[in-house]
């Protein structure tokens, strides 16, 4: 029996048009502003477009929206390419930018004027705004909306030229002032700015709008898809009035879906950027954001981001998802890929006093239990050890099971060692701990005498290195939520922890930027890619160990 495979309903659409001829393959894009890094939600949009051009053995176009020089740089365009390859979605050689086709948009708009669907209007922006009317007023026509066709071919040549001021004139589009949708009450199609482009120099000093672009755009190209969010939803009738006026004879088809919320996450460039200027942060990818660039150097991988955007669905429905989800993700990608290493984050000195001064012995300790593919490695124990300061007590609550004085504990892939004595400083913090060794306990040897209830890691003091490891936790107080009142941002004043002088076991020594691990008991750790250095890599906290999030089957 063939399995009935559930479709999303973009699917069904696209499927709907393929099977009435409306089209006989599909071409999808996505089509960013370099004006900003990509955030989680971006990963959507670039995973689904690219999905379902998969799916349908159709093509997929990475296009930059570049028609606003005012806030875009080279810079943003590197980092978005960079996150959409990373994320898998392959554009092969279909890169393209919007002010690639500037001179087409304008011979569009001149379609449009010699149409009388178009003119030149002198309004200030704030007597446009006054025009427009509201949601329950319809506008009213501007005086210049019926200039002569010949006139606005002049004025919009003029425009180009560079004869005017910014903000001095506008081209609009001719549609019906009293619209029920403010989109269709003759929007702007141009504006005269005069500022270098990051691609086309001083070539132009009109600027078309986003909502005359980007639907060109999508036709220049060949887009059978438009697919976007629901804050489009209603540009749409202005999307479908560009492409039909300026004649094209197989428009793309926009169709909108709900976009991803993330609990407790800030993905609005303003505030991120806010973050950056003051200092808060220390770049667009600091690992305590949610933009792709902050999530792969904090130690996400392209699989988990990908598990995470089908868990979450696609749907008409404006939702938020759990974060917790994404860490889920994961984790479960992790757990059976990553060596499981030893890693003390709070050291506290053991002495084994038995234990020969001068020995030291190479343990056989497997990678990854629940994967032998990932094989062993030796790990040198001696002497002198360290472990957690919170795996032992002095005088512990019922129910502890880890090292106090006169119980015995299991070492890790070593031995049963018991505590016989310890030393404090004057504020009393336990600076050293005495134990002694049973020899016939060593792991794998098969001892089967007694049983302890208590396992905790560890390294030799002999053959470890200091490290710097970074745990980070929201950057805004969940408690709270987001925002403050005054709309400012609520942080999280502890989202940030360093911890120096973590004793690491040595094989972490030769980590390079984005190689990640499972440190027992302790959570996901990546190596930083931007402060890692050779031979001293900085390891930044993935995830922690555990979670309450449960999968619903």
């Amino acid at each position: 029996m063939e399995e009935k495979v559930s479709k999303n309903f973009i699917e069904i659409e696209i499927d709907k048009d393929l099977k009435e001829g409306v089209y006989d393959h599909v071409m999808t894009r996505f089509p960013p502003e370099p004006n900003g890094y990509l955030h989680i939600g971006h990963a959507k949009s670039i995973l689904l477009n690219y999905g379902l051009a998969q799916e349908y053995n159709g093509k997929f176009n990475l296009r930059f929206d570049d028609t606003n020089p005012t806030k875009e740089k080279i810079e943003f365009v590197d980092s978005i390419r960079k996150d959409v390859e990373w994320l898998g979605a392959d554009y092969e050689d279909r890169l393209y930018f919007a002010s690639d086709y500037f001179e087409k948009m304008y011979e569009a708009a001149i379609v449009l004027i010699k149409k009388g669907k178009a003119y030149v209007c002198d309004l200030s922006p704030e007597e446009i705004r006054a025009y427009r009317g509201t949601l329950t007023e319809p506008g009213k026509d501007s005086p210049y909306r019926n200039r002569s066709v010949e006139e606005n071919l002049d004025l919009f040549e003029r425009m180009k030229n560079g004869e005017f001021e910014d903000g001095s004139k506008v081209l609009r589009a001719k549609i019906d002032m009293s619209s029920g949708n403010i989109n269709m009450r003759d929007p702007i199609l141009y504006r005269v700015a005069h500022m270098n482009h990051h691609n086309t120099g001083d070539a132009w000093c009109i600027y078309p709008m986003y909502d005359f672009a980007h639907p060109l755009e999508d036709a220049f190209e060949g887009i059978t898809h438009s697919i976007c969010t629901l804050e489009f939803e209603d540009h749409r009738p202005l999307y479908d009035w560009v492409v039909r006026e300026v004649g094209f004879e197989q428009p793309p088809r926009q169709i909108e879906f709900a976009k991803m919320y993330l609990t407790n996450v800030i993905t609005g460039k303003r505030y991120i950027k806010k973050l950056v200027e003051d200092g808060i942060v220390d770049g667009w990818d600091d690992p305590r954001l949610v933009s792709i660039a902050a999530l792969r150097r904090r130690g996400f991988t392209p699989e988990s981001i990908r598990t995470f955007i089908e868990l979450a669905g696609v749907s008409k429905a404006q939702s938020s998802v759990d974060y917790a989800m994404l860490e889920y993700c994961i984790r479960d990608d992790l757990k059976l890929k990553r060596s499981r290493m030893m890693a003390v984050l709070d050291p506290v000195k053991v002495v084994i006093t038995n234990y020969p001064e001068d020995k030291i012995e190479y343990l056989d300790v497997e990678n990854n239990k629940e994967n032998e593919e990932l094989g062993k490695r030796k790990v040198a124990f001696g002497r002198e050890i360290y472990i957690e300061r919170e795996d032992f007590m002095i005088d512990p609550p019922k129910k502890y099971f880890r090292l106090y004085p006169g119980n015995e504990v299991r070492l890790m892939n070593a031995y049963f060692v018991t505590c016989t004595d310890y030393d404090t400083d004057e504020d009393g913090n336990v600076t050293e701990i005495r134990c002694t060794y049973d020899p016939e306990t060593k792991s794998g040897s098969g001892f089967t005498g007694r049983k302890v209830k208590g396992t905790i890691h560890w390294v030799s003091a002999a053959e470890c290195f200091d490290a710097e490891v970074r745990l980070y936790e929201n950057i805004v107080d969940e408690e709270k939520g987001v925002y403050n009142e005054d709309g400012s941002l609520n942080l999280n004043p502890n989202s940030l922890t360093v911890l120096k002088d973590c004793k690491l076991e040595m094989a972490l020594k030769e980590a390079q930027p984005y190689d990640s691990y499972q440190f027992v008991r302790k959570g996901y750790f990546c190596a930083d890619a931007k402060d890692s250095k050779e031979g001293a890599p900085v390891f930044n906290r993935i995830v922690s160990m555990k979670s309450s999030f449960k999968l619903k089957k």
